[in-house]
């Protein structure tokens, strides 16, 4: 089956560049095949040629387009119905010049080896090939403040890109759920855990997410950092001072005790001298 662009798309053009067909146009653009070009199949929206669409087959084991629409627009045509074998062909005959090796790429192996889980259930794709993970839990309450940890605050594990967390709203259903910024790459497909909808971060929205998270936390790193240098040197002073102190105070205790005159041992008088005591 060809893919198709549903009413939904929002003319972001982020799919036009991935095809390795040029199968998809701009609304109104006239599309061209061997030299010859025909009249736009849809004027307001981007739209998918069906005889240049392979759905990627040939080139990558996902759909490229859908892989990077924001809004999940791009689908597979249920009525439009066609076999790899009349793709990969297609395939061929859009591209003489390129030789395609025996394994080449297609969503319809990669989907054949998701249907082998254990569980029964294919598992979602991302746009990389490798299974997306697994739906984040929505984000729990706020717990109260850890005790202060031994660790220092320029090493606290905040700064650590592992334990970021992404905030999304499912754009089907509108319920929120988080991604771990480590997966949140572009073309990588997440579902919302609540309506199993699709979402895939485009270039522009992974740029300004990263650019987010790294410049709060490089200040704040910073800041942590400054505040633990200030701190050790007040540290080092006040131990100094009180080394000094301490010093002082014993060698005050050496003079005294220098100083100090223990009464001579008493004797009882004896003689004449007792007489007059």
């Amino acid at each position: 089956m060809a893919t198709t662009i549903t009413s939904e798309c929002i003319n972001c053009g982020a799919c036009e560049p991935e095809c390795p067909n040029t199968a998809i146009y701009g609304g109104g653009v006239p599309w061209e095949l061997n030299g010859q070009q025909s009249a736009a199949i849809a004027q307001d929206i981007y739209y998918i040629v069906p005889s240049k669409c392979t759905e990627c087959v040939g080139f990558y084991d996902h759909e490229a387009c859908a892989a990077v629409c924001p809004v999940d627009c791009c689908i597979p045509d249920p009525k439009n119905l066609e076999t790899e074998a009349v793709l990969f062909e297609r395939a061929k005959v859009l591209h003489p010049d390129k030789t395609f090796e025996a394994d080449y790429p297609s969503r319809f192996k990669k989907e054949a080896n998701g249907a082998a889980h254990a569980d029964g259930a294919e598992a979602p794709a991302t746009a990389n090939g490798t299974a997306a993970p697994s739906p984040a839990a929505p984000p729990a309450a706020p717990k109260a403040a850890p005790a202060p940890a031994a660790e220092s605050a320029a090493s606290s594990s905040e700064f650590d890109p592992a334990t970021w967390e992404v905030p999304m709203i499912c754009h089907h259903c509108a319920e929120q759920y988080t991604i771990p910024f480590r997966h949140f790459q572009v073309g990588v497909m997440f579902y919302c855990p609540f309506c199993s909808g699709s979402f895939v971060p485009t270039l522009e929205i992974y740029t300004t997410v990263r650019e987010q998270f790294e410049n709060f936390y490089s200040q704040r790193k910073r800041e942590a950092e400054n505040f633990e240098r200030k701190r050790a040197r007040e540290q080092a002073g006040f131990t100094s001072k009180r080394d000094e102190e301490l010093k002082r105070f014993q060698e005050s205790l050496m003079r005294t005790a220098q100083e100090m005159k223990p009464a001579g041992k008493l004797v009882k008088p004896r003689g004449l001298a007792s007489m007059f005591t």
